[in-house]
């Protein structure tokens, strides 16, 4: 039987292979590096992780109070509560507060619906409006630099004074952060800095040039002052605020380049 051409190339390949495996030469398609060519060996390196804070005092305060009240009908719950609100800005006003630092937060009105009774229909009932009830809530901005902490305290009194029955509290903040994140930064790269020496040290290798550093972020807690209804119902004394300070904490990961020491005398 004649062989076909395409059998005789593939006996042909199989056979020159046979005899390059045998003779030992390399095979055509073997990948091999160029002359001079080395193979890359990763980068001895030491990773740290350091931590940083910052605390400041705040020059900003803000103070949200306002009133909520129900009704039957829409409109006498709305109203009732535009009268309080507009007598809880007057009174916040003759602090000497001015109308730029006193905006409105929260205005909602919002149907009130019957507790549904078990066993008293399918499921399928409407639902049956039994009122309404509106909130007002103004939020008041004081710089503290100016002698915003001493009027905390007083904007919270007379807000209750004239008809406020909700306060959510105080938040203070800084206008700008940015100062705070740097230093808290800066301090974390320090850290990080003594725990890789303290590293190197100890495993007897040097430090040398840095290879990476990561922000693992930064995050600001401001104080909170925080005040509960019953404790405002009760006040006859002026409310005591205290700002406290806020606090910024920072993270970053560094890797340095490191070799070995010498193995005498120490290790630069």
């Amino acid at each position: 039987m004649r062989m076909s051409s395409w059998r005789r190339a593939v006996v042909a390949c199989t056979a020159a292979a046979t005899a390059t495996l045998a003779s030992g030469a390399p095979l055509r398609g073997q990948v091999t590096l160029p002359d001079g060519a080395e193979r890359r060996q990763p980068i001895p390196a030491l990773a740290v992780s350091g931590s940083g804070e910052a605390r400041v005092a705040p020059d900003q305060a803000t103070v949200r109070l306002g009133v909520s009240a129900r009704a039957p009908d829409a409109g006498a719950a709305q109203q009732q509560v535009s009268r309080t609100a507009a007598a809880i800005l007057a009174a916040i006003r003759k602090l000497g507060v001015a109308a730029a630092q006193i905006k409105t937060s929260e205005l909602s009105l919002n149907p009130l619906y019957a507790p549904s009774r078990p066993g008293s229909g399918n499921g399928n009932d409407e639902p049956r409006i039994t009122g309404y009830q509106a909130t007002n809530v103004v939020s008041v901005e004081l710089d503290l630099p100016d002698r915003g902490l001493d009027r905390v305290g007083p904007v919270i009194d007379a807000g209750l004074a004239a008809g406020a029955n909700r306060v959510e509290g105080v938040v203070f903040a800084l206008r700008d952060e940015e100062p705070a994140r740097a230093a808290a930064l800066a301090q974390a790269a320090a850290n990080a800095r003594r725990k890789a020496a303290v590293l190197a040290a100890a495993l007897r290798v040097r430090l040398d040039e840095v290879l990476e550093v990561s922000e693992q972020g930064t995050q600001v807690v401001s104080p909170r002052y925080r005040m509960t209804m019953a404790m405002a119902a009760g006040a006859v004394a002026p409310t005591p605020v205290s700002s406290g300070q806020i606090t910024v904490t920072a993270a970053v990961t560094v890797r340095y380049r490191i070799a070995p020491c010498p193995a005498q005398g120490p290790c630069n």
